[in-house]
This record gives C-alpha cells, structure tokens and sequence, in this order.
C-alpha cells in the first residue's frame, strides 16, 4: 500500500519520525527508510511511502522519498 502525507516528526539525533498521511493516520520511519539516501527528511515534508509491518509488529512507512 502507498502512502502518501507529510513527515510530523523526526529527530535528528536518533534519525526517526512519524509520518502522518491524509486521513491522519501515524507511520513509524527510520532514517535508513529514506529512499534518497540522505539519513534526514524535514519536518512538514510532502513525502510518498510504502506501508510495511516492522520488526515489532506495527505499521510502518518504508522507501520513504520527497515528492
């Protein structure tokens, strides 16, 4: 599944967010997650994912890129 939304949070220091798409819901991310590469993505970012179950079980955003 593809989500499309922008990135509520992300932190720097441990290189993990939240990606929150259009109708609100939450997805967990690593910096390793982002397609491009860079290990940073900036908060309030338009940025397209694919959803996928992590290691713990809960959904998560995966190849996460800037559109």
């Amino acid at each position: 599944m593809i989500i499309d939304g922008v990135v509520a949070t992300f932190d720097d220091r441990r290189g993990d967010g939240v990606l929150r798409d259009l109708e609100g819901h939450e997805f967990y991310f690593h910096c390793v997650r982002i397609a491009d590469g860079t290990r940073r993505v900036a908060v309030g970012a338009r940025v397209r994912a694919r959803r996928a179950v992590g290691l713990r079980g809960r959904d998560e955003a995966v190849d996460v890129e800037q559109v």
